[in-house]
């Protein structure tokens, strides 16, 4: 004992050679500090109306998604049932290029035009006859609800007639640019070379407005999910069988043996049948809503 306390012992000194690994009160940094996690970003703000509006007069693209695509806030939305649509889309796009590469081949570019042609005009064929099914499908299931379900599939179904509206106001621009009829020619030399220049950028923006809608309005079924999300597995069923009834009565793809061209008849229907039903059987276990629940019955 002495006259004074019993010290600690003094801390050596730190960083200098020698000194084992991890030795010290702080713990060992690699040279430079070593890799940082990254900082997350910060969420992007989102869009203002005056910059959603400017983006979908440079953006045709955008301007679909935004026209043709269900919004609804409270719309329920299965991942799984998406994924298998995709899939469906995909395979029905290959199956259609095999039976065309094997039964109309294309030799030359004049061949490869043809054949993007007849898928163009089948898609927009499958588009026109949707909108003629859509309006009597929509107003069968309002006029089947109950009380206030009636006004309010009323209600919801503005959206879905305004892109029916979109899609037919952006495919009438083509007429009047390149049709040959007195009454678009005279209009075409009243607005002049100003006017065409403004005419044909409105083209533009039409085409890819237009095939990405289409696109669209066949993925989503003109957005009928802001009404109820048991109307577009019901609509996509009654589009399937009515195009295959047409292919019957035009007598499409007549130079396919008859085997072939029973399945490739019967596929799409039988398919999108089994995969509406399938979706239908989803929502009714895992979200609680069929049919008979939307029309309050």
């Amino acid at each position: 004992m002495g006259p004074y306390p019993p010290q600690p012992a003094p801390v050596p000194p730190q960083g200098f050679p020698g000194h084992p690994q991890g030795w010290g009160p702080y713990p060992p940094q690699p040279h430079g500090g070593g890799p940082q996690h990254p900082f997350p970003r910060p969420p992007r703000p989102p869009l203002t109306r005056g910059q959603r509006i400017l983006k979908c007069v440079y953006n045709p693209f955008y301007a679909a998604q935004r026209a043709f695509r269900p919004s609804r806030p409270d719309a329920v939305e299965d991942l799984t049932v998406r994924k298998i649509q995709m899939w469906r889309t995909g395979l029905g796009a290959a199956a259609w290029l095999v039976l065309v590469m094997s039964y109309k081949p294309v030799d030359t570019a004049k061949g490869a035009d043809a054949v993007a042609s007849d898928k163009f005009d089948q898609s927009w064929t499958s588009t026109l006859f949707l909108v003629c099914a859509f309006p009597f499908v929509i107003a069968l299931f309002a006029f089947a609800a109950q009380g206030a379900l009636r006004r309010l599939y009323l209600r919801r179904s503005l959206k879905p007639f305004g892109a029916v509206a979109a899609l037919m106001g952006s495919m009438a621009t083509f007429p009047l640019a390149v049709a040959p009829d007195p009454a678009t020619t005279g209009f075409r030399d009243a607005i002049g070379i100003p006017g065409m220049v403004v005419l044909i950028a409105l083209c533009t923006w039409s085409l890819g407005f237009a095939l990405y809608g289409i696109a669209l309005c066949l993925n989503h079924v003109f957005r009928t999910a802001d009404i109820h999300e048991v109307l577009p597995p019901v609509l996509a069923t009654v589009l399937a069988w009515v195009m295959a009834a047409l292919d019957v009565i035009n007598n499409a793809n007549a130079e396919v043996p008859v085997l072939a061209r029973i399945v490739f008849l019967l596929g799409a229907p039988v398919s999108v049948t089994v995969l509406s039903c399938w979706e239908l059987y989803r929502l009714r276990k895992y979200h609680n809503l069929s049919v008979r629940l939307a029309l309050g019955r």
